[in-house]
């Protein structure tokens, strides 16, 4: 049968229900979102004369719980209006919606025994061939099924997102013995292509992958501590990105996520298994000392660690787990440490701190390798192979590595004699890979190891990965310190930065003229994307910031001269470029997307011009071309009032504001009907890459050069006394007037008369003296420095 999901309907209304109906209401799904009818009212209620009859008192609790998603941080909502495709309900007077949505999703308290009657409900109410999942983090799917129809379970499976759901890559997907295999392929197919998920199947075990491996590895760690004497702090500042782990480590995490539910995760495994691994699954007695006093993280104001007004201001310390008290938070440092930050890469960050002889080098090696080789005897139990159980701690966990990409970056050899030299027992199938000559778990980016041969990874025509096409030098077209030119197939090429932080150089400027200008003679077009942890923050600060402070002002006019020409060489190749931005897409990294033929956002795009935040103005055309971008489309030759477009860009630069997702950006003026929006981050080179095609198979030809209306003298003078108004509130300083004014003389087209139509290169020269004039100002080269050395605009 043909399988669709155009209505969902999600059982129950928590942090987890609602973050779920509002990951599927970003992707224009409508959604009821039901939970239980109060049995009793709250004093609001009776102030306002309410019964237990009442709607409002009836749905109360998915009603708040949709309120709640505009206040979340992170915001659960790509944008607001997207809570309009959520429907309040709950679960005694709207069950017979059911019989006309195609999935029910199954978020309830956990506890069998409750899921199980809500499923009786559920059978009463759904449709046939109706799927129902159950997004529990841990319990057996198989045993929520039981006493359900053939049809009911053929239909069953379950579905573990992540939270928070909007941002968790992963989704594990659990089938039962009785569930169809075409629905289990429709949903691992729906989960990848329009959830935008990482979809792993996991075997319906106690807390099923990630949640095991990560709760084991946790809990390890905290053993680790309390037998090494370290504290929390010192734990957390070796176990995050110096090992390739988050920046919240390990009790920072603990934190996010609810100690709460950490032990709550912990106790489902500890009640499913026997022997030593039952005794790891036991926490501590401080931690469930924690969970008594409600010290559970940050919803509670205090957990691992506590905010702490002091002299000099708050805080953040640490919880001393043998006093029970807070102090002030620490480090580990050790020459291991030291040795492993100045790594190039997280494998040889790894392999300096697992093989060093010191402390920190002791404490990272065993939770390595205690992990490590759960991993591998947990391995066919859990899952049907090792990408699974990679693929579901990166994104799930948010590491770099996977536990056999980890035993990879070891060595696993090395790592197996040094684990047997400590009296460990390797699992007889590592062991047997190792005599058979095979000497890694992975070879190449295609292969993997997997009942005792390598075997071709699954090949996915929505991915394309650019280092896995770098693999063969032959698909390298050129390349320089910055950014690489790369054969993407089928006639078209893509540009790949690869920079420091993908910072814009002038290497990078170089390899995108260069691009350009092959594309026109060999290609059918150009994609200009990457695989870093951010599209493009834009342009390379220092750079600039240093020629400024010696006073090489012809140096920084020759860079943005070349950064505007490559930025207009882009809106002008006669081929298409398409570019492919996601995460942060900030300042230059907005310039170069704006000119381009189409942008294929990722669903995660933060786009934003944000020089101003540094005491500048864009200086690669952002100004001129988020102008041009609002006038596309408006009528030709009608009398159109310009000053509302150009007040709308004059704030939109001036406040720095950065979209909070590419429905948001496009809100801010980024994106348009020409561009799209990507669910998974992961296909979206591939759609780039289709996009050109579909472009040049059109005809595509460039944009005609035509002038630029401006809204010249009277529309400068509007947009200065807005800046002066907020002057004059007490909302900004003299200097951002002063950066203001410049960027409104840039973008009314100077002192010219309203309406008139001036050329493109007469703006970005505008922009470029505004660029200049600001650079040399001490109060900006002292906002760069700022931002530079602590991460964060200065206002001065």
């Amino acid at each position: 049968m043909t399988r669709t999901i155009n209505k969902v309907a999600v059982l129950g209304s928590g942090v987890m229900g609602s973050g779920i109906a509002a990951h599927l209401a970003n992707l224009g799904i409508p959604v009821w979102l039901l939970d239980i009818a109060p049995n009793e009212l709250n004093d609001e209620e009776q102030a306002k004369g309410l019964t237990l009859e009442d709607e409002a008192v009836r749905n109360r609790l998915s009603r708040k719980a949709i309120q709640q998603l505009h206040k979340q941080k992170p915001a659960p909502l790509a944008v607001k209006e997207n809570a309009q495709l959520i429907t309040p309900g709950n679960m005694t007077d709207h069950m017979s919606v059911l019989q006309d949505v195609d999935w029910v999703i199954e978020v309830v308290v956990e506890r069998l025994d409750i899921k199980q009657k809500v499923f009786a409900e559920v059978e009463k109410h759904r449709a046939a061939h109706t799927i129902v999942s159950s997004n529990t983090s841990g319990i057996s799917i198989e045993a929520m099924a039981e006493g359900r129809s053939e049809d009911f379970r053929r239909n069953f499976l379950g579905t573990h997102f992540f939270n928070p759901p909007r941002y968790l890559k992963l989704l594990e997907v659990i089938p039962t013995k009785d569930t169809d295999p075409e629905l289990l392929a429709f949903m691992k197919r729906f989960g990848e292509e329009v959830l935008g998920k990482g979809v792993v199947e996991a075997k319906d075990t106690p807390n099923f992958i990630g949640n095991r491996i990560g709760t084991f590895g946790l809990l390890k760690t905290v053993d680790e501590m309390v037998r090494q004497g370290f504290s929390v702090g010192e734990v957390d500042s070796v176990t995050g990105p110096l090992i390739g782990r988050p920046k919240s480590a390990t009790f920072r995490t603990l934190d996010v996520v609810g100690l709460d539910t950490f032990l709550h995760v912990a106790k489902n495994v500890y009640d499913q298994v026997e022997g030593t691994e039952k005794e790891i699954f036991d926490p501590p007695a401080f931690m469930k000392d924690m969970g008594e006093k409600g010290w559970i993280g940050s919803k509670a104001g205090q957990g691992f660690f506590k905010k702490i007004k002091g002299e000099k201001g708050s805080e953040i310390y640490e919880l001393n787990y043998e006093t029970m008290e807070y102090e002030p938070k620490k480090k580990l440092k050790t020459a291991s440490v030291e040795q492993a930050k100045q790594a190039k890469s997280t494998e040889k960050q790894l392999k300096t701190i697992c093989y060093a002889d010191d402390q920190a080098g002791e404490f990272v090696w065993n939770i390595t390798k205690a992990t490590l080789l759960y991993a591998a005897e947990k391995a066919e139990e859990i899952a049907n192979d090792i990408v699974a159980i990679d693929q579901a701690m990166k994104w799930g966990f948010g590491w770099e590595l996977g536990p056999f990409e980890t035993w990879d970056a070891l060595g696993v050899e090395k790592a197996v004699e040094k684990m047997e030299a400590e009296g460990e027992t390797v699992p007889a199938w590592v062991k047997e890979m190792l005599e058979k000559g095979f000497d890694s778990f992975y070879r190449g980016f295609d292969e993997y190891y997997h009942n005792g041969a390598y075997v071709q990874r699954d090949r996915n025509e929505k991915v394309i990965h650019l280092q896995a096409l770098k693999e063969n030098s032959s698909n390298v077209i050129a390349k320089n310190a910055g950014a690489s030119l790369i054969d993407l197939g089928d006639g078209v090429a893509g540009l790949e930065f690869h920079s420091q932080n993908n910072s814009i150089g002038l290497d990078v400027m170089q390899m995108i003229n260069k691009a350009v200008e092959e594309v026109d003679r060999n290609y059918k077009g150009l994609v200009i994307g990457n695989e870093g942890k951010n599209f493009c923050v834009g342009a390379n600060l220092m750079m600039i910031l240093m020629e400024a402070q010696d006073g090489n002002y012809p140096e920084v006019d020759m860079v943005v001269r070349q950064f505007q020409k490559a930025m207009m060489n882009i809106r002008y190749s006669n081929k298409p470029v398409v570019t492919a931005p996601f995460n942060m897409t900030l300042g230059g990294g907005a310039e170069i997307c704006l000119p381009s033929s189409s942008i294929q956002a990722a669903h995660e795009t933060y786009m934003g011009l944000v020089e101003f935040g540094v005491g500048l103005i864009p200086g690669g055309g952002g100004n001129k071309e988020l102008y041009m971008k609002q006038l596309e489309g408006l009528p030709e030759g009608a009398e159109i009032d310009l000053q509302p477009i150009a007040n709308q860009v004059f704030e939109t630069i001036a406040t720095a504001k950065v979209g909070t997702s590419a429905a948001e950006s496009g809100k801010n003026g980024f994106l348009n009907e020409r561009d799209a929006i990507v669910a998974n981050g992961d296909h979206l080179i591939a759609a780039a890459k289709r996009r050109v095609i579909e472009l040049f198979e059109k005809g595509y030809r460039p944009p005609v050069r035509k002038p630029v209306p401006v809204v010249g003298e009277t529309g400068y003078a509007a947009m200065q006394l807005g800046a002066k108004t907020m002057k004059f509130g007490g909302q900004v300083s003299d200097h951002d007037v002063k950066i203001a004014e410049k960027l409104a003389f840039v973008l009314a087209g100077g002192r010219v008369p309203k309406g008139t139509k001036v050329d493109e290169q007469y703006l970005l020269d505008l922009e470029r003296e505004a660029f200049l004039s600001l650079v040399g100002e001490p109060k900006t080269q002292q906002r760069m420095q700022h931002m530079l050395s602590k991460g964060k605009p200065l206002r001065n």
